[in-house]
């Protein structure tokens, strides 16, 4: 993995020090995830420079912003990054047009002009240029707030919450602009959330906090299907799978998405032939059997092997990972299951899934 950004920081908290060294990806979103008060804008805030960690080194690739050993400290003016908080805090008296040529003048990059034609059109925002802050929904707020950080070609975007303020309706709404930007911009992400669907949906590499120390850290993936200190409780508990939509079935309006081999029938939402998809997979979704299963309605269930067994937090409960090419799933069964099917790590099993999500 190339090193875009690494982080060792050092922060004093009102209850608890804030610790942590990463190195993380070069480019995509990675999700700080956390529960309230777990530091994730902490970091956010040290890596901005709006606070100084003690000791700290902050760098971007080459490019060191702080460096304590070195008594090197650059000033958050300085650094190339773009901020987007949980409320957009555009000027009012401005309109749109208006608040991004604010920003640029405040950046001076000579590309300005021409980055913001560029971010204007991949956030979807021309037409609402003349529009003053008031006349804007507040998914095209953060929009616009997205669009004045970008235009001044950062070499970072800093995401804290930006969805935390949006109700249900206008989250979905931003959502896929936030995938557009992951998929489109060669730009390191890091993006402050609780939202196990944001999560679920942008994350490319994941970052857990609590009480200001590192959890895991991994490709979102990987860390999800940990057994061990499990990222997720309770029903939000599975796995997330990276597949290919491969067929649509006119008669029966589904779609056949391809995981490693294994075929996953989920409703038909219009996503093309070939495109990429996470699918997302709940253990409580996901059961077992020794035998191929016949005579079910379960369309999903294919060959796999027991990775894994740990015990569920209820004691009436079983955690079982099973893998098949380079993906797994998570099936939450109860103990007597486990027992009466004599389950064993290294078992060769039938996995079947009563429900898919399609993420992306």
């Amino acid at each position: 993995m190339t090193a875009a950004l690494h982080l060792a920081l050092t922060l004093p908290r009102a209850d608890f020090t804030l610790q942590v060294d990463l190195t993380l990806p070069a480019r995509g979103i990675t999700v700080l995830y956390g529960a309230s008060g777990s530091g994730k804008t902490s970091v956010l805030r040290c890596v901005a420079g709006l606070e100084r960690a003690r000791p700290g080194r902050v760098a971007v690739g080459e490019e060191v912003w702080q460096d304590d050993a070195a008594g090197h400290f650059l000033p958050t003016h300085r650094r190339p990054l773009g901020y987007v908080f949980q409320e957009a805090s555009l000027f009012e008296h401005l309109d749109v047009r208006g608040n991004l040529h604010y920003a640029l003048r405040r950046s001076g990059h000579p590309r300005g002009e021409h980055a913001l034609a560029e971010v204007t059109g991949l956030l979807g925002i021309d037409h609402l240029l003349a529009r003053r802050p008031a006349q804007l929904s507040g998914g095209e707020r953060q929009r616009v707030a997205i669009a004045r950080a970008l235009a001044t070609q950062p070499r970072l975007l800093l995401l804290d919450e930006p969805m935390a303020a949006l109700d249900a309706a206008r989250r979905q709404d931003i959502l896929p602009w936030l995938e557009k930007l992951r998929d489109e911009l060669r730009l390191p992400m890091l993006y402050v959330t609780h939202s196990a669907d944001e999560l679920h949906r942008l994350a490319d590499h994941l970052v857990v906090l609590a009480r200001g120390r590192v959890q895991a850290a991994g490709p979102v993936a990987e860390v999800l299907a940990r057994l061990d200190d499990p990222v997720l409780l309770g029903d939000d508990v599975g796995a997330l799978l990276q597949g290919e939509v491969a067929e649509h079935d006119t008669r029966w309006h589904l779609a056949r998405v391809a995981v490693d081999g294994a075929d996953f029938w989920l409703r038909d939402t219009g996503v093309p032939r070939g495109r990429a998809v996470r699918l997302r997979v709940l253990a409580r979704d996901v059961s077992l059997a020794t035998e191929r299963p016949v005579h079910t309605s379960i369309q999903n269930h294919f060959a796999c092997v027991v990775d894994a067994i740990v015990p569920d937090p209820h004691p009436s409960q079983a955690l079982v990972r099973v893998r098949w090419g380079g993906s797994v799933l998570l099936a939450r069964i109860t103990r007597r299951a486990l027992d009466a099917l004599g389950l064993q790590v290294g078992q060769r099993v039938w996995a079947q899934v009563k429900a898919v999500a399609l993420v992306q």
